[in-house]
């Protein structure tokens, strides 16, 4: 199954050296014990690497024996293949994604409803009508559910670079400018 990972900018997690160009092979898969932890949800690679400026994160294969934790969507496997590096605007589309996929799922606690506020650098916001705003080089992620459903009918990233997109302006999913923000 493809999963996502996190690691130290080394590629490094919990002591053990991950190598890209080849399977990575461990003998037990047990979320709370041992083997590779991934996660379906590509938010919950930031409930353990939340400093993305300093990590990496990996679309990943997990094969093997595979184990699932029952608090979030990690899974332990005795092999892990790195398929694709990818960066936050990436990691955070294919969290998107997953939201669309999974509209009935427990949201992340990353994840905020109806309006946004910028922390670390991102904001995702869902709900009816997703709005966030945020400084130069902020990363936004919405997803505007259906009126009458929990299923996801738009979603949306956002960069504010000054030049299309700009700081302290209110967007929705749409890209649409809903206000300026008061200073």
């Amino acid at each position: 199954m493809i999963a996502y990972k996190g690691f130290n900018s080394d590629l490094t997690c919990r002591g053990y050296q991950f190598y890209e160009d080849r399977i990575n092979v461990t003998e037990k898969a047990n979320c709370t014990q041992n083997g590779f932890h991934c996660a379906e949800n590509p938010l919950d690679c930031l409930s353990y690497y939340g400093n993305w400026r300093n990590s990496v994160y990996y679309a990943v294969k997990a094969e093997g024996d595979l184990d699932e934790d029952a608090v979030d969507s990690k899974i332990s496997c005795t092999r892990m293949t790195l398929v694709k590096k990818l960066p936050m605007e990436e990691l955070l589309l294919h969290a998107l994604a997953y939201m669309v996929r999974h509209p009935g799922r427990k949201c992340h606690t990353l994840v905020q409803q109806e309006t946004g506020e910028v922390r670390n650098g991102f904001a995702v916001v869902r709900g009816k009508n997703p709005r966030a705003a945020g400084k130069t080089g902020d990363i936004l992620a919405l997803a505007r559910e259906f009126p009458d459903s929990k299923k996801i009918q738009e979603a949306a990233l956002f960069v504010i670079d000054g030049k299309r997109y700009f700081p302290d302006v209110i967007y929705d999913a749409a890209g649409n400018c809903a206000k300026r923000r008061a200073a």
